[in-house]
């Protein structure tokens, strides 16, 4: 549900799906109201972020009580969007890089740093925009909008430092995904429609694959489900969606 990332060029080589970039672009501007297109994202960044922090603290052995836990890191948000996720990776600490294959997002989240005084650097592009090693790199609901998946995995695990730490969600492709999130998400308009293809929503085991394939160990898998009660959270069910933590073999 993040925007395509790949790069803003549908070249030979590009892993950019042009038509995921022109989709989410079209959100830039409604991107940070959280009754809007993007008001999903406001529901799942909790979790999320709740996710991060405990693999953030197994990781590095940070206190959970430590406030700013990625003092002193690089941390790359990719398919940043208008920087839902990559402002509290800020506030944690990160120097944060956010890249967004859609140049309408990138201004948007150029924007909304500017107001909050974050120093976070936005690039319009792809995984080819990221520059050096980053010890965090976070991919929310990117892999299945691209056009190469194998070779954006590869993409990322190039910019991970050799003691970074990886997290990424992204749906899984199940009957159960397809009902909830384009059946009745799209269908219901609770989601943009168009947003989803299901066809390129990986399994665990299709991911797992692409990334000790690039060189990364899978530490964790986890589901994100939804409860009536609760709303969005972490659990064992990876039906729906789910994320991952991986760190670089060598």
């Amino acid at each position: 549900m993040n925007a395509s990332t790949a790069s803003q060029s549908s070249g030979p080589g590009s892993s950019v799906d042009p038509k995921e970039a022109e989709h989410f672009g079209k959100q830039a501007a409604d991107w940070w109201n959280p009754k809007g297109s993007s008001a999903m994202l406001h529901k799942l960044n909790p979790p999320r972020l709740g996710y991060i922090r405990d693999a953030v603290n197994r990781h590095w052995g940070t206190d959970e009580h430590e406030r700013r836990p990625l003092t002193g890191k690089r941390a790359l948000d990719i398919g940043c969007g208008a920087g839902l996720l990559a402002e509290p990776l800020a506030r944690l600490g990160a120097q944060v890089t956010g890249i967004d294959a859609a140049p309408e997002n990138i201004e948007a989240a150029k924007a909304h740093a500017a107001q909050t005084g974050l120093a976070i650097e936005y690039r319009a592009g792809g995984i080819e925009a990221a520059s050096g090693l980053y010890d965090l790199v976070t991919c929310m609901e990117v892999v299945e909008h691209v056009a190469e998946p194998a070779a954006f995995v590869r993409g990322i695990a190039d910019a991970l430092a050799p003691d970074g730490l990886l997290v990424m969600s992204t749906p899984n492709r199940t009957a159960a995904s397809r009902i909830a999130m384009i059946t009745v998400g799209e269908g219901l308009s609770l989601i943009p429609k168009g947003t989803h293809d299901w066809t390129k929503f990986l399994t665990p085991e299709e991911l797992t694959t692409l990334l000790e394939e690039a060189g990364l160990a899978v530490g964790d898998i986890s589901g994100l489900g939804f409860s009536p009660l609760r709303g969005f959270e972490i659990s064992s069910r990876t039906a729906l969606n789910y994320l991952v933590t991986a760190r670089k073999t060598g």
